[in-house]
């Protein structure tokens, strides 16, 4: 093997080991990042949202200790719903899309302007968005992975967020009140309790779903999906809107 060739293999292996690293370990270096270049902090959002009244009350402090949020593509809603480790679920809060991109179906490769379909987690919180405060959501996981690799589809897109504002492309606007409200509660319980699910419409009240053409796994994705959201039964109790949406 020439001098060259050694030089250009190892230049390779250097390039691969950093795209690996940009896009792996993105939740330890993204948040790093976002302090340094921006003059907000996470508690410097939290007791501003807390002058307004916003987040946990006192009440919801004395039992959530887990949070589930449901993306609802076709109804337009996200429901945040607490958990208190035990017995007891409740929705909290339901908040309106303010911008929709998209049809209904997985996100399947990057510049698509679907918003994601699965079962997901926040993995930080970014309080110097673009778009007032946001929260990433792990897009792609293990599961959309797998796919993309037995299909062949390796640029699969990235930084899908909750975030404030009503433009999106593959994000979930909620408008900047709401999302100060979301914002101070996943800050509150800590991104390692928060568990999200995004789906194409409500399965807890429709048995069908949706034939995405070009997608033959989207019975495995919609049963995943199916049985993530089976605790949560959308009638009981009523939900709070907090904020009002705008309207």
């Amino acid at each position: 093997m020439t001098r060259r060739l050694r030089l250009l293999l190892i230049l390779l292996g250097l390039s691969c080991v950093l795209v690996a690293v940009h896009r792996l370990a993105r939740p330890v270096w993204a948040p790093v990042v976002i302090k340094v270049r921006g003059g907000e902090t996470v508690s410097s959002v939290l007791a501003k949202t807390k002058a307004k009244g916003l987040g946990f009350s006192a009440a919801e402090k004395d039992w959530v200790t887990q949070l589930t949020l449901i993306g609802l593509k076709e109804e337009r809603d996200v429901e945040v719903w607490g958990f208190d480790g035990g017995g007891r679920r409740e929705r909290l809060r339901t908040y309106p899309f303010h911008g929709y991109s998209g049809e209904l179906g997985p996100k399947l490769r990057e510049g698509d302007g679907q918003i994601p379909e699965g079962v997901y987690r926040i993995e930080y919180l970014n309080p110097n968005s673009s778009y007032h405060l946001s929260l990433k959501i792990d897009y792609p996981n293990e599961f959309d992975r797998e796919k993309g690799k037995a299909e062949g589809r390796e640029r699969l897109g990235f930084d899908i967020f909750f975030h404030g504002n009503s433009v999106t492309v593959g994000c979930i606007p909620i408008g900047d009140e709401a999302i100060e409200d979301l914002f101070s509660l996943v800050a509150q319980i800590g991104t390692d309790r928060v568990g999200v699910i995004i789906a194409p419409w409500d399965f807890r009240v429709r048995v069908d779903e949706p034939s995405i053409a070009g997608v033959e796994w989207e019975s495995e994705l919609y049963k995943n999906v199916r049985e993530a959201m089976r605790p949560f039964h959308p009638a009981e109790p009523a939900p709070i809107s907090r904020p009002s949406p705008a309207p």
